[in-house]
């Protein structure tokens, strides 16, 4: 059976697993602003924010566990 507590430190992880490729993908995005290609950033820049919509749902899932 799977535990409260292992699902609450499963989800965690995974926050701040997102939270760390967010950081890899914004530095990644100014270095294609840097190369001139927008077009490119722009793209990783959407994929940073589903990475955060991401984390929001992980969030929310954290908080369903007290409920």
């Amino acid at each position: 059976m799977y535990s409260i507590e292992k699902a609450r430190i499963r989800i965690e992880h995974w926050m701040s697993h997102n939270d760390h490729h967010r950081e890899e993908y914004d530095a990644f995005a100014k270095d294609l602003e840097d190369l001139g290609k927008s077009v490119s950033a722009g793209h990783v820049r959407e994929l940073i924010d589903l990475a955060s919509k991401s984390n929001d749902c992980l969030k929310r899932a954290l908080k369903g566990l007290d409920e």
